[in-house]
């Protein structure tokens, strides 16, 4: 039986289009002349009524824009009903300052190494809003608005439900585990009728976390989730875009598997094994002729470009493997391999070799299997993704952990990038948040450095937001699922109960 291929293609298209607490200085949107991203709209669900694809400002109830004539303040284009902000601030106010500061810093639009982080008013805002919510504050953000050429003073009441997050956050945080408990929930209302959660990094993401809650409650969510994800795999499969599909299979069952010992999932996972092993590239032969014509700069010139990575389809079509992928895959033959299922180590090895020869020397990967550059880096999901899959190989020797390692310490070298990831932010995020959970201390400065983003993507019903971001893809149908989803997951890190977040293999 297979899982019709529109919720997978329509994910797709998205993908390829495309005490006062102090976060370090360290996203913008890159917004164009076209309006993008700000023109963009969600279809449905409760950001359907906001004119446009904007800054959420965590609990405040406003939805704000950057705007390049302006470039210290944040100009308010929605105000949700039942918020904080309703009634205080209008459509068209500029927040200009809070918690008695003005906004001071501007803010920074573009794509690259001397643009990535959030300094300027948004982080200012996010500082003010979690300092306000701190057991030394009263719940109340103080804003200066700039209303018809005039200042106006306006007071927010958040609360203090949540609290502020702890220097140790997601560990031995309250305000963590309440958030963590009220995404669970959201979850659990978002799972589909037939198990899914409507698109691979849901389905990833989203069983995931509700399996590392360890709560007997999400067990049955997650059951059918994997039931599902069984049900629409097969060795053989010619769907469209369909390797993202069985790589989440893969790294979900297997974790599932390891976590319950539910042996009956073993021919499952078998069948994505031996798909995931037809379409690895390995050989010349797999390459289309086609390809001379439609991507001809992508053409291998010898057996070894590309050789032993994954793309978007089977073997080497378009421009051929991708390292995001090729982690993926490096990542769920480990998983699977210790669930049982045999793997081949020259398989799995090619598959790692494809990820060395994209890294440079600072640990960073680029896209594929040739290098940026020695001291250049961007967003950092490749590079989680090779990461875990090295920390996790199971084959001997320190090569793989010591790669891993190197991983680990690029994210946090450079952790401003954190929400920026190319194609699926979200898939991005996940990924960097696992290699550097493997090294302390770089996941430290991980999350210190993306404290700003976890205060203002949360929104008033307890869901998270889908921040503009640079490469400004995926938003439209899902503008809250996806975010609560890998926020979830990022969350459950402390609880370890996932092999691929340090809970021991029993194999």
């Amino acid at each position: 039986m297979h899982v019709s291929a529109s919720a997978t293609l329509s994910w797709l298209r998205g993908f390829l289009l495309s005490a006062l607490v102090v976060f370090p200085a360290t996203a913008q949107v890159h917004y164009h002349a076209d309006g993008q991203p700000w023109v963009q709209r969600a279809q449905e669900g409760p950001d359907a009524e906001v004119p446009g694809w904007y800054y959420n400002l965590g609990l405040t109830g406003l939805r704000v824009e950057l705007v390049e004539s302006e470039p210290t303040h944040l100009v308010v284009r929605h105000v949700f009903v039942g918020s904080p902000a309703q009634g205080r601030v209008r459509v068209g106010d500029h927040l200009i300052g809070a918690s008695g500061r003005r906004f001071q810093t501007p803010h920074r639009n573009g794509y690259g190494m001397n643009v990535f982080g959030p300094s300027g008013p948004l982080l200012d805002f996010a500082n003010a809003l979690e300092a306000c919510q701190g057991e030394a504050a009263d719940g109340v953000l103080a804003l200066e608005l700039r209303r018809d050429g005039a200042s106006v003073a306006v007071s927010l009441e958040i609360g203090q439900r949540y609290g502020a997050f702890a220097p140790t956050f997601p560990a031995d945080c309250p305000k963590s585990a309440r958030i963590l408990a009220d995404l669970l929930g959201f979850l659990l209302t978002a799972q589909r009728e037939d198990g899914s959660f409507g698109d691979p990094v849901n389905d990833l993401f989203a069983p995931l976390a509700l399996l590392a809650s360890g709560q007997a409650e999400h067990l049955a969510a997650v059951k059918c989730n994997v039931r599902f994800q069984a049900r629409t795999t097969r060795a053989q499969d010619d769907g469209g875009l369909i390797n993202w599909r069985y790589m989440t299979a893969a790294i979900v069952m297997s974790e599932y598997e390891l976590a319950t010992g539910d042996v009956s999932l073993l021919p499952d996972l078998e069948e994505v094994r031996d798909f995931l092993c037809s379409t690895q590239y390995l050989s010349l032969a797999q390459v289309s002729p086609g390809v001379k014509e439609s991507h001809p700069d992508s053409f291998p010139t010898d057996a070894q470009q590309q050789h032993g990575g994954w793309g978007h389809n089977p073997g080497f079509e378009g421009y051929g493997p991708i390292a995001m992928l090729t982690g993926e895959g490096a990542l769920a033959f480990a998983l699977m391999q210790r669930c049982g299922v045999a793997i081949d180590r020259t398989r799995h090895e090619a598959a790692y070799a494809f990820l060395e020869r994209g890294t440079g020397k600072n640990g960073y990967l680029w896209y594929a299997d040739s290098v940026a550059g020695d001291a250049d880096w961007a967003d950092m999901g490749r590079t989680g993704a090779a990461g875990i899959a090295h920390f996790l190989s199971p084959w001997p020797g320190e090569s793989h952990r010591a790669r891993a390692l190197q991983h680990a310490a690029v994210i946090g070298a450079h952790p401003e990038s954190f929400p920026d990831t190319h194609g699926s932010p979200i898939l991005g995020m996940g990924y960097a948040a696992l290699a550097a959970h493997v090294e302390p201390s770089s996941f430290r400065r991980l999350m210190d450095a993306n404290r700003w983003w976890f205060a203002l993507s949360q929104c008033g019903d307890g869901t998270f937001y889908y921040q503009p971001n640079r490469d400004n893809a995926g938003y439209g149908a899902d503008s809250r699922l996806a975010a609560s989803a890998v926020t979830a997951f990022i969350l459950s890190f402390p609880k370890r109960n996932l092999v691929i977040t340090g809970r021991p293999a029993k194999r």
